[in-house]
């Protein structure tokens, strides 16, 4: 229909064998006139960087120069780098990122098959029936639309508001910036500044999530792969019988998914209630970031290996209308080298004589630099550090500044950074430095943090190279959870639930102690300022990291007792689930369990109940929980606003730390711990620290479970001895074991 117009149009001439309209009227001298003027001080070529994206996705992008002469039009030089025959035969895209510039994709035409009658007569007289168009799927899926062959991506043009020509480089850096961000998460890296270290976050806070919501994340995301805008509804669901009658309402959230044609291609629905309809939204935007961001990590894995499973976790997928609106971003993101290979190129790293320490997932901490000033970060305390990234080659010993960041402040615990990176920082205190290497990220983050690298990097073997991260601990702030414990209590509840066990440990003479669930080892590391007649002691912990902690503290602080000569207990940590008996830590003294079983699930705390009573059987259990009914009173002292005291009011208490599974009230609590001690033959008292037992009762509450008299029958112990599931990661004194 095209073609028969422009045949009949005065001024147009067509041509039966290329398809092209042009004007028959050549350009008016004044207009030629004026367009040279705008050159006629330019003596040497203007140069403009590009990228060039082939259409094999195991090609790598590559940068390109485009070089803009007088008396010849830029698309002329564009032509050349694509190999088309003359510009007549380069197609030029919509525009690409921001609306305000001129970056576009250049792209050969394609020959086309037609199907009209006046097509094949066509096709016919130039004599060619096997025409074929390659698709370039990385450049389709940035603009949007359909782009063959190799294309150029160039910011270079005419604006509608300046006659002048508009030029900008584009770079390596720019094209893997709008691939990332086309990604769940790539939007809260990049506002984060931090694209090589932050991870979209597992959970939402309104307390601690930095950057935009996860709302405004999943709304980005589908505009930006061009899908309907996110649907949401929150609806009031039926109390759950924890929430005062006073505030019943909790909210559900549903979210659905739908093509730019309207077909659904994904609803997520989910029994989690929040006292907030704005919470409600959020985390369940996270969720759908979260299982979309696993979804784009196997994207290199074969259409019928991908697991794209109908329904699953509250997620309901539509595959058929999901793959085809998604076809276009297989595989755009290049090859990844396998696990092994990648472990093995942190490792080869060390081809000198380097003392290093494994971290996790293939990271080793080289050093650590500077004076301890004994102020750690912990779980849910919020760590600034500066760290600073690069690239190291190893074949050619060459290294490449990919990011720097002075300040970046994220939460211990909430999934904000990359593990390596948590791992490390919990090793520092305040002023201390370290440095890990790791494995190499995704191409697209590794080149996006970079603000200007060699062209010759797109080239390089992943394999040959890793990661180097310069880490400094610059503050942290304690968790909020200890800030509204201290604004009321002096001292605080952490202290004065040592120092319940410090008497407890006196009153009783005991001479062996363990902490299950001993984290960083703050209790044991406690009771060391103490005197007590303990002479032994251990901790149990499921976390590495929390263990090496406590390892490095425990270390430092014995040390010190010995050189004073004064009486050194023996110290032992474990590695391993307190759900697990070990028969080495059979019938000792007193166990200690303080503020842990609120971090599981409820049904883990009565397995835990269980265990303990009924196999470690120490003769004195001590163990510590929150009492729910003193959170208002908490976190009305912790509120810095009458605006933040009014949404408070609006709804039920929040629990005192978002890593925390329930928080029982004093009647759950005594229910618990009544029906585990006349299970095993315990007796139980109850008490607690902060505030009184009047209403409503302590801030920490308390059961103190003894051990009642055994039957003559009873066996004294009737375990297997060579039941020993823990690891033991740190010993006082062992000389076998370095330390920490």
């Amino acid at each position: 229909m095209i073609y028969n117009a422009a045949k009949q149009s005065p001024g147009v001439s067509v041509s039966n064998r290329n398809f092209w309209i042009q004007s028959q009227r050549p350009y008016s001298s004044e207009a030629v006139d004026l367009a040279l003027q705008c050159w006629s001080g330019i003596s040497d070529p203007i140069r403009v960087e590009a990228v060039l994206i082939p259409c094999a996705v195991e090609d790598e992008p590559k940068m390109v120069s485009l070089n803009i002469s007088e008396n010849e039009h830029y698309m002329g030089d564009i032509a050349l780098k694509l190999s088309a025959t003359d510009s007549s035969h380069v197609l030029v895209s919509r525009t690409v990122d921001k609306a305000s510039s001129e970056m576009r994709f250049y792209f050969p035409a394609p020959d086309v098959q037609f199907v009209s009658d006046l097509s094949k007569q066509l096709v016919d007289d130039r004599g060619d029936r096997n025409m074929n168009c390659v698709i370039n799927k990385r450049a389709s899926y940035i603009s949007g639309q359909t782009i063959y062959g190799d294309a150029v991506l160039a910011n270079v043009g005419y604006t509608r508001r300046d006659t002048e020509l508009q030029t900008d480089h584009v770079n390596l850096c720019t094209y893997y910036r709008i691939l990332l961000r086309k990604l769940p998460d790539g939007i809260y890296k990049i506002s984060k500044d931090s694209i090589l270290v932050a991870e979209l976050p597992c959970v939402y806070t309104r307390t601690s999530w930095k950057g935009p919501s996860p709302r405004d994340l999943l709304c980005s995301f589908c505009r930006l792969q061009r899908l309907s805008e996110p649907y949401f509804a929150a609806n009031r669901c039926a109390n759950d019988g924890r929430i005062a009658k006073e505030n019943p309402d909790m909210f559900k959230c549903s979210v659905k998914i739908y093509s730019k044609k309207r077909d659904l291609l994904l609803e997520y629905s989910t029994d989690c209630s929040w006292s907030k309809e704005t919470d409600a939204i959020q985390n369940s935007a996270l969720k759908v970031l979260i299982w979309f961001n696993r979804y784009f990590k196997q994207l290199n894995t074969p259409v019928e290996k991908l697991n794209l499973p109908k329904s699953t976790d509250g997620f309901t997928i539509y595959p058929n209308i999901f793959l085809q609106e998604f076809a276009m971003c297989l595989s755009v993101y290049g090859k990844t080298s396998g696990g092994d290979s990648r472990t093995c190129s942190a490792v080869g790293y060390f081809s000198m004589d380097t003392s290093y320490q494994q971290l996790e997932s293939g990271a080793f901490l080289t050093y650590i630099d500077g004076q301890d000033s004994g102020v750690f970060p912990s779980h849910g305390s919020l760590a600034c550090i500066s760290c600073s990234v690069q690239l190291f080659m190893k074949d050619s010993r060459k290294r490449y500044l990919l990011e720097v960041n002075n300040e970046f402040e994220f939460e211990i615990g909430a999934g904000a950074v990359r593990n390596q990176l948590e791992s490390c920082a919990t090793q520092l205190s305040v002023n201390q430095s370290a440095c890990f290497v790791d494995q190499l990220s995704d191409r697209d983050l590794s080149l996006a943090a970079a603000c200007e690298l060699s062209p010759d990097l797109s080239k390089i073997c992943r394999d040959s190279c890793v990661l180097e991260f310069s880490v400094k601990v610059l503050q942290v702030t304690e968790p909020l959870e200890d800030r509204m414990e201290k604004a009321l209590f002096n001292p605080p509840l952490s202290k004065q639930r040592v120092e319940f066990a410090v008497r407890h440990i006196n009153q009783l003479h005991a001479t062996t102690l363990v902490d299950f669930g001993c984290g960083s080892g703050s209790l044991l590391d406690s009771l060391l300022e103490h005197p007590t007649t303990l002479e032994k002691i251990v901790g149990v912990d499921i976390s590495r990291k929390g263990l090496t902690r406590a390892a490095k503290s425990l270390h430092q602080k014995l040390s010190k007792k010995l050189l004073l000569q004064s009486s050194v207990p023996t110290a032992v940590l474990y590695h391993g689930s307190v759900t697990d008996f070990d028969s080495r830590l059979y019938g000792f003294d007193i166990g200690t369990c303080l503020e842990v079983i609120e971090h599981v699930e409820e049904d883990q705390a009565s397995l835990f109940g269980n265990v303990v009573l009924s196999s470690f059987c120490p003769a004195v259990l001590i163990v510590s929980t929150p009492n729910y009914e003193y959170n208002p009173i908490l976190q009305r002292s912790a509120l810095p606003n009458k605006e933040e005291e009014q949404e408070q009011d609006a709804g039920p208490c929040k629990f005192r730390n978002h890593d925390h599974k329930f928080e029982w009230t004093r009647s759950q609590f005594q229910r618990w711990a009544t029906v585990l001690a006349a299970s095993h033959n315990y007796s139980v008292e109850f008490s607690g620290v902060g505030g009184s037992s009047d209403e409503p009762g302590y801030a920490s509450q308390i059961a103190v479970f003894r051990r009642m008299a055994r039957d003559q029958g009873e066996s004294s112990r009737n375990e297997d001895d060579s039941h020993q599931p823990y690891e033991v990661l740190w010993e006082w004194p062992n000389a076998s074991v370095p330390s920490h």
